[in-house]
């Protein structure tokens, strides 16, 4: 089974950093592209990241410049570092995985999803 687990979110002021980690287990495959999303309550959820398992990036249009999404394929590992947070960061945030890297937003192609961690910044 496909296991997704993030950890690293909590509570920071604006324009700090975090850094997520999601750890992938169970029966993984190092060629999936593992992304990034996050989602505040009532709205959809928003795509941030996702990286290839050969290291490329597309990032969504709000976090460019500011977040970095990076992996350790060894570790079946992917880590979000958010500089510059500001309150409109605030969501919970969903690492997930998908067969193949596209260079999109939409969260169609991703087949698994973690549960979710809080990423809260206050002003």
């Amino acid at each position: 089974q496909f296991q997704l687990v993030e950890s690293g979110g909590g509570l920071v002021q604006a324009g700090g950093s975090l850094r997520l980690t999601c750890a992938a287990s169970g029966r993984t495959s190092s060629n999936y592209a593992l992304g990034w999303f996050r989602q505040i309550p009532g709205k959809e959820r928003e795509f941030v990241a996702v990286i290839s398992w050969s290291g490329r990036t597309y990032y969504g249009d709000s976090v460019k410049g500011l977040f970095t999404i990076s992996r350790v394929n060894a570790k079946n590992t992917v880590y979000l570092q958010m500089n510059s947070l500001k309150p409109e960061d605030t969501a919970v945030y969903y690492c997930a995985a998908a067969r193949v890297f596209y260079s999109d937003s939409r969260p169609d192609p991703y087949e698994h999803w973690g549960q979710g961690i809080q990423v809260t910044v206050s002003s």
